[in-house]
């Protein structure tokens, strides 16, 4: 009797972890977290100049919103991440040194791999 319930679990513990796999592979999960969340998107009045930042490890809209939060917290500073490309536009109000936004990017587990101006 004992085997039949251990079994009867692991049973539903494959069912669980095979729906979770499926979701995430179908991309209505995230990969590191919920991709529910939003960012706000802020506005900026006086755009002076743009840079694009290429990065790597950006898999999901949590990724995506995760890295606009990160910009978008700094002064001066608006960003925009278009995931397929892999790049994030970074609006600038004001001037603002590029490698305190790469340090920035890269403590949260994305690496910066080019800066275009």
């Amino acid at each position: 009797m004992t085997d039949f319930i251990i079994i009867v679990i692991i049973a539903i513990i494959i069912v669980v972890a095979a729906g979770s796999a499926f979701k995430h592979l179908k991309g209505k999960r995230g990969c590191c977290g919920s991709g529910d969340y939003k960012p706000k998107r802020k506005k900026l009045s006086g755009v002076l100049y743009k840079k694009t930042f290429k990065i790597d490890g950006m898999h999901c809209d949590h990724c995506k919103a995760r890295v606009e939060e990160i910009i978008n917290d700094m002064s001066g500073l608006a960003g925009e991440v278009d995931l397929k490309k892999g790049e994030l536009t970074v609006s600038y109000a004001e001037a603002a040194d590029d490698e305190l936004i790469k340090s920035r990017i890269e403590k949260s587990g994305y690496i910066v791999t080019a800066i275009i101006e």
